[in-house]
């Protein structure tokens, strides 16, 4: 069978997302989320390759260019998966049911994310950058295909039962929150609601009391210390991400006196508004550290970066009176305002990590140009 007798087609030329409409002269027949790919997957008898990215992504751009446009990988893909592009942004609650699945098969994600799935949506196999052919432990993407394909052919019993398997392993790790919001509440289990993969709770907290909320503080800001940095700020090993959240968590508990999540906060801000990972000339946060210095970033610029660091630096010197954080606050407010603002008030997602080809092109400086 080839891709010319199947009659397909690249279907993502008129969807309204940038970073789908980035894929829409791909020779691979692309289709957007949609019950039709997933018939078309029953129909056929074939898998599905979803794949996740978003506009700005540097490493999604990569894959395209390595894999997405080489006519061999995508006349391979044509003739023997029904291949779905997913925009993050558009569509999150695809982004993260499949995130989940993907943490639990690798123990880590990222994106481009690359899920493999039956036709009913399963994932039987997932990862995120596949290389063209194998380095770094990681295996070619066509060699990874291919693989997959032998595997569907010959091996359906143990696809179903990784299928089985890895449906499961999301269910138990969206499974420990859900109960704990439930003895919350004490709402009975059968008040939960749910798809099919994540098996996600849905009720609504009472507010906990004064004592309960300090103590779950106090357990939140031990849990982390095990993951803090203590040299560098920042928490895991390279890649560093800039988490807000953590650090506005670190900067509540600090406003109850907690000299620890103070520290482990301070540190935190410290080093990344004097790192690389913040532009110091033209205000606003890389997306990561691509290093355990917050030295080396990787260049795209994320305007929910930008809202939730604004908000942690706020309060941080609210809390402590660092006027070189307000100082942040008021760069990076003035970089959304300029560059990410366009006409009519109309505010973009994110700037690309490359220009003219290159990563980072637009940010690296010569010393004569400085």
């Amino acid at each position: 069978m080839t891709s010319a007798t199947q009659g397909g087609e690249n279907r993502l030329a008129r969807e309204s997302s940038p970073y789908l409409r980035q894929h829409a002269e791909n020779p691979v027949h692309w289709y957007p989320w949609s019950p039709e790919a997933f018939a078309t997957s029953r129909s056929s008898d074939r898998p599905v390759f979803l794949s996740i990215g978003y506009s700005a992504c540097h490493w999604c751009h990569v894959m395209a260019h390595e894999s997405f446009e080489n006519v061999t990988v995508a006349n391979y893909l044509n003739d023997h998966f029904i291949c779905v592009k997913v925009d993050r942004e558009q569509r999150p609650d695809v982004d993260s049911l499949y995130m989940d699945a993907t943490l639990a098969f690798t123990g880590s994600g990222g994106w481009p994310m690359s899920v493999f799935l039956l036709p009913d949506g399963r994932p039987f196999y997932a990862g995120t950058y596949f290389p063209p052919s194998a380095r770094h432990g990681l295996p070619g993407f066509l060699d990874l295909l291919r693989a997959l394909v032998a595997a569907w052919d010959d091996q359906r019993e143990e696809i179903e039962s990784q299928a089985k398997a890895l449906t499961e392993a999301v269910k138990q790790r969206n499974s420990a929150p859900a109960a704990a919001r439930r003895e919350r509440t004490r709402e009975p289990a059968s008040s939960t609601r749910g798809d099919s993969l994540r098996g996600t709770a849905v009720v609504e907290p009472s507010a906990p009391k004064k004592g309960a909320r300090h103590a779950l503080l106090a357990h939140a800001v031990e849990a982390l210390q095990s993951l803090y940095d203590p040299d560098l700020g920042g928490f895991g090993r390279a890649p560093k991400f800039p988490q807000a959240p953590i650090l506005d968590l670190l900067l509540t508990s600090a406003a109850f006196g907690d000299r620890q999540a103070l520290e482990m906060a301070t540190t935190t801000l410290d080093a990344m508004a004097s790192g690389g990972i913040y532009d110091h000339l033209g205000g606003g946060f890389h997306r990561y550290s691509t290093d355990r210095t917050w030295t080396v970033p990787h260049f795209e610029k994320m305007l929910y970066d930008q809202a939730s660091l604004v908000r942690t630096y706020l309060h941080g010197w609210q809390l402590t009176g660092r006027e070189e954080w307000l100082q942040v606050v008021e760069e990076t407010v003035s970089y959304v305002r300029r560059t990410l603002t366009g006409p009519g008030g109309r505010v973009n997602g994110a700037q690309d990590a490359d220009s003219e080809g290159r990563e980072g092109l637009y940010y690296v400086w010569r010393s004569d140009e400085i």
